[in-house]
């Protein structure tokens, strides 16, 4: 068997966020249930570039033939072997109990099946709501890009749409973004009764007003063309710090930020991670579609996320 030469991100703001990797020390990662040969060569990438020390979670003989059709080795990588795949997710929690493992990456199970692990009784739930981030490298866009969220809350409420917030700002100031800026998207600018999305934006910005959320600079509603583009806020006559310029988009529901997420990467070319954070620990939710980038990419934002200094997550 043979270890290739693993894939950096190429260019960009993906390239860029390895090289703020560089220097911390690998973060420990139960690789959950990777039986299939991209997740387990996503992974055993990232390791080769330094980001994280994997232990992978699943049943052995799988594990063993998913690296030999990679043509991997696991000469030296600790393995702890379960039956199936929701044992995995069951021991990769346990491992982060007993303080064996400062991460999760998904394999080659159904993110519910995971997350379930993670959000359910004896899991890794903390004071704040578990949500995803997309950080996505977009070639038209000057910087990284951050969606919120498209991957696991359907309909959250507002207290919810807090927590995602601040989940996203939290993982922008780890990556060196001092102030993000947030841009709550609604179908419009304006506050209507008639429309939640708009009426949520409004209470999120008066509620980083009072310090309910800290760290970053929200504005909303805005609709998605005004959020992005600096030139269509101006024909709005919107003056805003953040139309034209956000850090983070703030969709209003699951199907509109995935589908924000998903038309990015298939029609712009941009190139995805993304991790979950309000948990214990950082949580890596690849897709059997990323490539060896991508993955190397969400390595990185855990380890970051995980090595900033800032006050811990309430448990």
């Amino acid at each position: 068997m043979h270890s290739p030469q693993p894939q950096a991100p190429a260019g960009g703001a993906h390239a860029r966020l390895l090289e703020l990797a560089r220097g911390h020390a690998p973060l420990v990662t139960a690789v959950v249930h990777p039986v299939d040969p991209v997740s387990l060569a996503g992974a055993l990438d990232a390791a080769a570039m330094g980001l994280m020390s994997p232990v992978l979670v699943g049943p052995q003989a799988k594990i063993e033939a998913a690296a030999e059709a990679a043509g991997r080795a696991l000469a030296g990588i600790e393995l702890v072997p379960t039956p199936h795949s929701h044992a995995a997710a069951d021991a990769a929690v346990a491992l982060v109990h007993q303080g064996r493992a400062e991460a999760l990456m998904k394999g080659s199970l159904h993110t519910d099946e995971l997350m379930a692990a993670v959000v359910g009784e004896g899991g890794l739930r903390t004071g704040r709501r578990a949500s995803h981030v997309f950080a996505l490298d977009v070639p038209s866009y000057p910087k990284l890009l951050f969606i919120t969220d498209a991957a696991i809350n359907i309909e959250p409420t507002l207290e919810a749409k807090a927590d995602i917030v601040q989940n996203a700002i939290d993982l922008a100031r780890a990556l060196g973004i001092a102030t993000p800026k947030v841009a709550i998207l609604a179908a419009v600018e304006t506050v209507s009764s008639r429309m939640r999305s708009t009426l949520d934006a409004a209470a999120l910005c008066k509620m980083a007003d009072r310090g309910q959320i800290a760290g970053g600079l929200l504005d909303g509603p805005l609709a998605y063309d005004n959020a992005i583009s600096a030139e269509a806020a101006r024909a709005k006559g919107i003056v805003s710090e953040v139309a034209g310029d956000p850090d983070i988009l703030l969709a209003p529901n699951i199907e509109s930020g995935n589908m924000i997420a998903k038309q990015l990467i298939w029609l712009a070319g941009a190139r995805s991670a993304g991790i979950v954070l309000g948990a214990r620990v950082p949580v890596m939710l690849t897709s059997r579609s990323d490539d060896a980038g991508a993955r190397a990419a969400s390595a990185a934002l855990a380890l970051l996320f995980a090595r900033a200094p800032r006050p811990p997550v309430t448990a």
